[in-house]
């Protein structure tokens, strides 16, 4: 069984800004340890120092995770910065970014209690990560099929169909078409950056 940390980054380093040094303040404006930090994410004291020094590149789930943990975004991780706290954001300032294989868009503005991404998840990526954690989450499909597990159960969801779920619901998503999946997807930001967050694989295959 692997863990998340154990598995190669896809794409080279330059598809992401420099995350390393927000990724190390932040930590410390959370006021937590590298160790509980990793603990937190599921990762190795080990992993997560190389990701705050740069050697090695994180996925979009775990910078979500690690959003969640600091109660910060993933674009404040990125240190992106969109302009204001204007309510409309518009679509020539959503620039895409890639993080492990997805795509994805920010399409709320920073500041706010939830995250709204738009997000493209390609075919077999990132299908065999469990993520538990507080919090909500919702998700719309715009374009292809998405295969969500909920608990013991599978989902199969077209364009136009939508989940919304406790996030402490042991949860993960996959793409079912070769194109991948497009999706909106929202989720609440942790108010405590210290509640926990568990990520890993879930044995045996998606039905």
């Amino acid at each position: 069984m692997n863990s998340p940390e154990s598995r190669p980054s896809a794409g080279p380093v330059e598809d992401l800004p420099a995350v390393a040094p927000q990724l190390r303040a932040l930590r410390r404006r959370a006021s937590l340890t590298l160790e509980a930090a990793a603990r937190a994410a599921g990762l190795s004291p080990a992993h997560l120092s190389r990701l705050e020094t740069g050697q090695r590149q994180p996925s979009l789930p775990m910078l979500l995770a690690l959003a969640r943990i600091y109660g910060t975004t993933v674009s404040e991780l990125l240190g992106e910065t969109v302009a204001g706290q204007d309510a409309i954001v518009r679509t020539g300032d959503m620039e895409p970014t890639r993080a492990g294989g997805w795509t994805y868009w920010q399409t709320g503005a920073p500041g706010r209690g939830m995250q709204a991404l738009k997000v493209h998840v390609p075919h077999g990526s990132q299908g065999d990560i469990v993520r538990v954690h507080p919090g909500e989450e919702w998700l719309y499909i715009l374009k292809g099929r998405l295969r969500l597990r909920l608990g013991d159960t599978a989902h199969l969801l077209a364009p136009g169909d939508s989940a919304h779920f406790d996030s402490l619901t042991p949860h993960r998503i996959a793409a079912e078409d070769p194109d991948g999946v497009e999706l909106l997807f929202v989720h609440t930001l942790l108010q405590s950056p210290t509640a926990a967050l568990c990520l890993g694989p879930l044995t045996g295959e998606m039905p």
